[in-house]
């Protein structure tokens, strides 16, 4: 499995958050699109908020950064998020 972490912070970001817990179903329809989509989690932070996406490989979690990057441009360019922070690397271990 492989996973990548984009973290959002700065102006904007926390608004961002909000915006994508309040579209469940949309992000649900979008992550399920992705082939070896395993799991996702959000995460809301003092001042933003980080993604968390596992998926079978690394072709599944660049398909998420992908998806992501055009999910903002078209819902949420309007807040100015700076770009996030992306970590992402093979799972060394998935607890669930």
């Amino acid at each position: 499995m492989y996973a990548v972490i984009r973290s959002y912070s700065g102006t904007g970001a926390s608004d961002l958050i909000d915006l994508i817990a309040g579209r469940k179903e949309e992000v649900e329809e979008i992550l399920g699109s992705i082939n070896g989509f395993v799991s996702w989690t959000m995460i809301k932070t003092e001042d933003g908020g980080a993604t968390v996406t596992v998926c079978q490989d690394k072709a599944g979690t660049d398909e998420s950064i992908r998806l992501a990057r055009e999910w903002i441009q078209q819902n949420a360019s309007d807040l100015n998020v700076a770009p996030p922070m992306v970590s992402e690397g093979a799972v060394a271990l998935h607890l669930s």
